[in-house]
């Protein structure tokens, strides 16, 4: 305890002559850089975020060549689900959103480089990069879904055995069902060219009993009216996440809330 005590005086030193050092800079000709720098390592001020609430602008990265996420629309013009995600967010923190198109490989590279302020873009969560940038919850799971005609009482893939499921060759959901074979479930697999395909087949022939596909391709049939319907939990999980700057700490907790707003809304 005495130790602590004969500290205090020192610390509390120290600390005010920390700000005196950040005041000085601030007004001394050609510092500004170095000021808002030293505010930044000694306050952790979230310069990100207080760049947007000063252009009232939310930059947001990403690659327009993912429908029905991000793509151009016949004037030329970004849409999609992300974009639409991406202005809605910014509604409820009062801003607008400039959409900035990047080629998917070096949207990471663009948001560590401060040319974004967020990467919106159908992005998987890696975490290797977390080292770099932060990832907000997921947003939307796009991973491999078991799925059955409406109706059907099938409700999990140990009741697979025996009947004959559908995939796409050689994707994702292949490899799951595979994976469900070689843990024992004696399930047949009946391989598509395309997702499409794969649905057509449980929607219209009887003696397919089931379907594995990725959940953007289901959700895509489904918008198109196919009576098809998910159940259980993801097999592959692949959720689709926001990255932000790594020491953006106003900024992830701003995009935390507003998610979860919206995901309690139902928006």
């Amino acid at each position: 305890m005495s130790r602590w005590r004969r500290a205090r005086p020192w610390l509390a030193g120290a600390g005010i002559a920390a700000v005196m050092v950040v005041v000085l800079l601030r007004f001394l000709p050609g510092m500004d850089e170095p000021s808002r720098l030293l505010t930044r390592l000694l306050f952790r001020q979230d310069e990100t975020w207080a760049g947007m609430v000063e252009r009232g602008v939310w930059r947001v990265g990403l690659d327009p060549s993912f429908p029905p996420f991000e793509a151009l629309d016949d004037t030329g013009q970004p849409a999609g689900y992300d974009v639409d995600l991406a202005r809605r967010m910014a509604a409820v923190w009062g801003m607008e959103v400039e959409i900035i198109a990047i080629g998917y490989d070096s949207l990471l590279d663009a948001l560590k480089a401060d040319r974004v302020d967020s990467v919106v873009s159908a992005l998987p969560y890696d975490p290797r990069a977390t080292r770099d940038v932060a990832f907000s919850s997921p947003y939307f799971e796009a991973g491999v879904r078991l799925a059955v005609r409406a109706g059907d009482p099938l409700a999990a893939p140990e009741e697979l055995a025996g009947r004959r499921v559908a995939v796409e060759w050689g994707s994702a959901s292949d490899m799951a069902g595979r994976r469900l074979q070689r843990e024992g479930i004696g399930l047949e697999l009946v391989a598509f060219e395309t997702p499409a395909a794969a649905v057509d087949a449980l929607v219209n022939d009887p003696t397919i009993d089931a379907l594995l596909i990725d959940q953007v391709s289901l959700r895509l049939a489904q918008g198109q009216g196919a009576a098809v319907v998910a159940v259980g939990p993801a097999l592959e999980s692949n959720p689709y996440v926001i990255a932000v700057p790594l020491h953006a700490t106003t900024l992830q907790e701003r995009v935390e809330e507003t998610l979860a707003q919206l995901a309690a809304g139902g928006e």
